[in-house]
């Protein structure tokens, strides 16, 4: 009696070949444009924020505060455009909107906060809203 044997035509080194051919490579993770790194350190009264946001210019930055949640939005614009009759052979500088957004484990006073920008790198000094305390009503 003969075996009955699977074919799986993407097993197949040829067909996988042929395939890949067909459609261009999908661009890589490093070509791809980068969020706003950031570091969080904690103190008794407040979290720092350091967010790297180079090449951005200081009045193209925004931060919003709701409770504990932040967000950060920037925008890099082109700067020079290539001259005329000049061929552009690579570009990896990435122009356009960047964004990012965090939770805290406790809520940020808004109004106490400051921010400051320098070299490229934002600095946030988020406060911490004091916690509320528990206050027991009298039933009457």
């Amino acid at each position: 009696m003969t075996r009955l044997q699977i074919y799986d035509p993407f097993a197949d080194t040829a067909v996988d070949s042929l395939l890949r051919s067909f459609f261009p490579p999908i661009a890589s993770e490093r070509d791809a444009p980068r969020g706003i790194r950031i570091d969080v350190t904690e103190n008794d009264t407040a979290y720092l924020v350091h967010a790297d946001m180079p090449g951005v210019d200081k009045d193209d930055i925004q931060v919003a505060i709701e409770g504990n949640q932040v967000t950060i939005t920037a925008e890099v614009k082109r700067t020079s455009e290539p001259a005329e009759g000049a061929r552009v052979l690579r570009t990896e500088r990435h122009f356009g909107r960047y964004y990012r957004s965090f939770t805290l484990p406790v809520e940020v006073d808004e109004t106490t906060s400051s921010a400051k920008f320098d070299k490229g790198v934002l600095e946030l000094t988020l406060a911490k809203k004091p916690a509320s305390t528990a206050r027991k009503l009298t039933i009457q």
